[in-house]
């Protein structure tokens, strides 16, 4: 029943959105600009082209479990070849985008396994399992952050090297989520330090020309949040917030004209 509604959905398309699609391709065809890169989590609820409203061309969307970016050091090894150093480099350097996003979201079932599989006995009851092999080797950094902000009570500020600077972080101040959304959160944050860690991102991302940013979403209210690095914390995009918002990604790109006229 489910492929069938998916070829209902293909004969809805052709007869709503197909043309004007088409005219969109034909417009960007010889030169497709977008505008950022997102990585984002598989999960079926979350839908970054709608939430965003972008349109044909505006961004590269990344899709794995858990929005998982692996660290420039597992980058090679004979058990970690993946797409997304790649998916970054053809997003970074062929086509020269300056805006990273990660986006990461509540009720995350690839989270809730990391969460899950923190003990080694965890680990081994299915280890040839490819899902807990994922999470566990590329999700690791982000428990070993979430087990300190356990051990504080889920109240002590963390550090997140975002290479141009290093935040000083508040995962969650008002207490608001389940721990293991507090882990998404999180690991949102680590996946930024991933995407800084390649060679050919570092020297874009410490003169400012490179923009790292980390979305949240809430899969229960629909509502999406920003991390500010000015406030160390995820902010409700709203309309009370956006101003702010705006403002300090204003910054970034003031920042970002400088350091190309330089």
């Amino acid at each position: 029943m489910q492929l069938q509604k998916i070829i209902k959905g293909i004969l809805a398309y052709r007869g709503a959105a197909r043309l004007q699609m088409v005219e969109q391709f034909k417009r960007i065809k010889n030169d497709p600009a977008p505008k950022a890169v997102l990585f984002t989590c598989m999960d079926s609820r979350v839908l970054p082209t709608r939430f965003t409203q972008s349109d044909v061309g505006d961004m590269f969307v990344v899709r794995n479990a858990g929005n998982l970016v692996p660290h420039a050091k597992l980058f090679g090894t004979e058990l970690v070849i993946t797409t997304e150093p790649a998916a970054l480099e053809l997003a970074c350097v062929v086509n020269k985008i300056r805006d990273v996003i990660v986006c990461g979201h509540s009720d995350c079932k690839a989270m809730n396994l990391l969460h899950a599989v923190r003990t080694p006995e965890e680990m081994m009851k299915t280890p040839s399992s490819p899902l807990r092999q994922w999470v566990s080797r590329h999700g690791a950094t982000s428990l070993t952050h979430w087990e300190k902000f356990e051990a504080s009570g889920f109240k002590a500020p963390l550090t997140f090297d975002l290479g141009s600077k290093t935040v000083l972080t508040h995962i969650d101040p008002d207490n608001k989520f389940e721990a293991t959304d507090k882990l998404s959160q999180i690991n949102a944050l680590t996946q930024l330090q991933n995407v800084a860690s390649y060679p050919f991102m570092q020297p874009l991302i410490k003169t400012g020309e490179m923009r790292l940013h980390a979305l949240w979403f809430d899969i229960y209210t629909g509502e999406i949040y920003y991390f500010s690095q000015k406030k160390g914390a995820f902010a409700i995009v709203n309309e009370e917030t956006s101003t702010d918002i705006m403002d300090e990604i204003s910054a970034m790109y003031i920042h970002s004209e400088k350091a190309v006229a330089a």
